[in-house]
């Protein structure tokens, strides 16, 4: 039985004991992992309609229809190709790996919020609402980048396959056309991000509205570079489906970083609330002209009769 570690009495601001703070961890990880690994076998007897609804779409663009022996007779020269595994434990590992991915993904909600759980005694009030408003967008903006790379992949499939010599045997690898969506889906998706690190790093005070705003030609060559770089293909389907968005999502954080900013001077301008200290100014100020003070010889219990010295010293001291 795991032991809780918030069933004592809780601490007004959060503090707790190095031991319970190590106990509560262990305990989130432990419910993190057993709903992941339930989500896995839930996935496990699914993993087939998972890798179709990922293959699908790039069959339909690229896929053979007919045999590799007749595509030097197809009038059109038309390419395509063959999803192909390798190996006798190809299969096995691939559903594996699916399972476990999607495991991850379905178990989210419960090891997001573990990992909520865990953090938010240490936050303050407003901290908390702006975490909480910082997650419900960023999981938009993901899934909504994910969208944008599942649906340039079939185009970006066929100009890929454009390239192949006429006649050629085209044969897909199952484990690495996963490799290569998964990977373009996470690139696609945290690009989308971007925009709200922005929009955090406003909020923090660290970057203002003006500077983001005369920042965007540069920021607009940067994402066109990045995604040319970012994907694989060479066509400008592609890099425009993933630049075009994150100039889009750029202005709207540059808009709202600015009415951040000003709402932040208007409250300054306002003062602060009558709940709130006021702020200390501790710039150093001159003291003036410095008086001398004549120090006395002696002191009133001393005289200078050398009968009083003891050890040399004037006093017993």
């Amino acid at each position: 039985m795991l032991k809780s570690a918030r069933k004592q009495e809780r601490d007004p601001e959060g503090r707790m004991p190095l031991a319970e703070h190590l106990r509560e961890l262990r305990n989130r990880l432990v419910k993190s992992v057993l709903a992941i690994i339930v989500g896995m076998v839930i996935a496990a007897f699914f993993y087939k309609d998972i890798m179709e609804f990922f293959t699908n779409p790039i069959l339909d663009a690229v896929g053979c229809k007919y045999r590799f022996a007749e595509l030097a007779q197809n009038p059109d020269n038309k390419q395509c190709a063959r999803i192909v595994q390798n190996g006798l434990l190809s299969p096995f590992t691939l559903a594996l790996t699916v399972s476990m991915s999607t495991g991850v993904v379905l178990a989210a909600p419960v090891w997001l919020y573990q990992l909520w759980a865990f953090v938010a005694p240490g936050l303050h009030g407003n901290e908390k609402k702006y975490a909480l408003g910082f997650v419900g967008a960023g999981f938009p903006l993901f899934v909504t980048g994910a969208y944008f790379a599942y649906w340039t992949l079939p185009k970006m499939a066929s100009v890929m396959l454009e390239f192949s010599i006429i006649g050629s045997d085209n044969q897909l690898p199952l484990d690495d056309l996963l490799q290569l969506i998964m990977r373009m889906i996470i690139v696609f998706g945290l690009s989308f991000e971007l925009p709200l690190l922005l929009v955090m790093l406003n909020f923090g005070g660290v970057l203002s509205g003006r500077r983001m705003a005369g920042w965007w030609r540069a920021m607009v060559m940067g994402i066109t570079l990045f995604a040319a770089i970012a994907t694989p293909s060479t066509d400008p389907i592609s890099m425009l489906a993933l630049a075009g968005p994150i100039w889009i999502l750029y202005f709207i954080a540059t808009g709202v970083a600015l009415l951040n900013d000003r709402r932040r001077a208007r409250r300054e301008a306002e003062g602060p609330a009558d709940d709130e200290a006021s702020d200390l100014d501790l710039t150093p100020e001159d003291v003036g002209e410095v008086q001398p003070v004549m120090a006395s010889g002696t002191l009133p219990e001393q005289t200078t009769g050398e009968s009083d010295r003891i050890n040399g010293y004037d006093d017993v001291t």
